[in-house]
């Protein structure tokens, strides 16, 4: 295999990964009722709503121009991620949200094997292209983890499943592969 076959394969699941982890947060966020979107589980914590604008800003921070200019943009104010207004609605929230994957999605699908070798900077640090995206699926992981932390706790017993639920794992591995229902990221399940 030659490096753009490598390379080609690398994007290809880099974005899967991304499809897939914005399947897994829409699946939790579909459980939430509007207001259960702004609780906070303490003091310290953040609401989905505050992850989701958090995210988003990241998103469109690191990917627009992803190429061409710096991944920490001048015009990001991350201290105003963690706000909220007091008319924050759901619509808010699915607005960053899609907000958000559009410009990782953008970014993601023009590139190309060639676009592996360009050097790309987060806040005047070099980083390679590969590094790049996979400290934003890193990232994501995490703060996606977060929202289906909060909503599978908020759901409690009416909580439905994203992968495999719980007590079903022998059954689920039992069935041909053919017949696996796939979980939110693609496959049949993250865990």
């Amino acid at each position: 295999m030659n490096m753009i076959d490598l390379a080609q394969q690398y994007l290809e699941e880099a974005r899967r990964q991304f499809r897939g982890y914005k399947r897994l947060g829409e699946g939790a966020l579909a459980q939430l009722k509007d207001e259960d979107l702004f609780v906070t589980l303490d003091s310290e914590s953040n609401s989905v709503a505050i992850i989701v604008k958090h995210i988003a800003g990241n998103m469109r921070s690191r990917f627009v121009d992803f190429l061409i200019s710096d991944g920490e943009k001048p015009d990001r104010h991350r201290d105003q991620e963690f706000e909220l207004s007091a008319g924050t609605t759901r619509a808010d929230v699915m607005r960053w949200w899609e907000s958000g994957w559009s410009s990782v999605f953008a970014a993601i699908e023009a590139l190309r094997p060639e676009d592996m070798q360009h050097s790309v900077t987060v806040r005047g640090e070099p980083h390679t292209v590969l590094q790049a995206i996979n400290r934003q699926i890193a990232h994501y992981a995490y703060h996606v983890g977060q929202i289906v932390f909060i909503a599978k706790h908020l759901q409690s017993k009416d909580w439905k499943s994203l992968s495999i639920p719980r007590g079903q794992s022998e059954e689920f591995n039992r069935k041909p592969a053919a017949e696996r229902r796939p979980g939110p990221a693609g496959r049949a399940s993250l865990a």
